[in-house]
């Protein structure tokens, strides 16, 4: 008698496996006063304290909850000594496939807003700041196309939003306030198609600045001042300014 040795799948599906993911949230000037929520995405490969360093101008200058989150995908460090609270993260899974990013982009924002809504019970902030630089921006513009009623200001750093989301429903996002930045030189995410995206929302009548300087891939103090300085000129964000 012949034996198929061959093997068969009983079943095949899968299974969710949760992991706990770190905040920090920073509150600077008054106390118990209703102030922006500002919520920080760092880059790939970053971590809380990394990106809060980096941040630490805008920190200090800005009356605010500063909210800083790391990935939910912890990035394996085996060569390093550094502890799992040190490694770097990411934020979403990206193989190429538009279909497979959105839908990873959709269940990190579903992460966001838990982590937001259970401030809501511990902090009064009158109106959402998003932050986000290079993988952190991506989700950022993401997160505010499709949560457009909770987001008031977004600034995205070294990556393009992705406003195909918004299917031409522009009164969507009128209220938003937006700043991209990018590098001339940045090589890993070409900056015209930002600066394409940012004049069709402005001629949309969408609140958008594109600003582009002499650096490559990197989110350093010459990002952090025109962040500060945008913050702190737009008559429209109504931010506190702290001495």
């Amino acid at each position: 008698m012949n034996i198929n040795k061959k093997d068969e799948f009983l079943i095949s599906g899968n299974t969710p496996f949760c992991i706990d993911v770190p905040y920090k949230l920073i509150e600077t000037g008054q106390k118990n006063t209703a102030k922006p929520l500002i919520v920080y995405l760092h880059g790939f490969n970053d971590n809380i304290e990394g990106f809060r360093s980096r941040c630490s101008q805008i920190v200090r200058k800005f009356e605010a909850y500063h909210l800083f989150i790391r990935g939910p995908y912890p990035l394996y460090e085996k060569r390093s000594a550094k502890k799992a609270k040190d490694w770097g993260a990411s934020w979403y899974l990206y193989d190429g496939d538009q279909k497979q990013f959105l839908s990873s982009l959709e269940k990190t924002s579903g992460f966001l807003d838990h982590v937001i809504d259970e401030l809501k019970n511990s902090v009064d902030y009158k109106r959402l700041c998003l932050i986000g630089y290079s993988m952190g921006g991506y989700l950022a513009g993401y997160y505010a196309m499709t949560r457009t009623k909770s987001v008031h200001d977004l600034i995205v750093a070294g990556a393009r939003i992705k406003t195909e989301i918004l299917n031409e429903d522009w009164e969507l996002i009128s209220h938003l306030n937006i700043l991209a930045l990018h590098g001339k030189r940045d090589k890993l995410v070409d900056y015209k198609p930002q600066r394409s995206e940012i004049k069709k929302m402005v001629d949309h009548g969408i609140h958008a600045d594109f600003k582009l300087i002499d650096q490559k891939h990197i989110f350093n103090d010459d990002f952090i001042s025109l962040i500060c300085d945008w913050l702190q000129k737009s008559l429209i964000h109504k931010y506190n300014h702290v001495d």
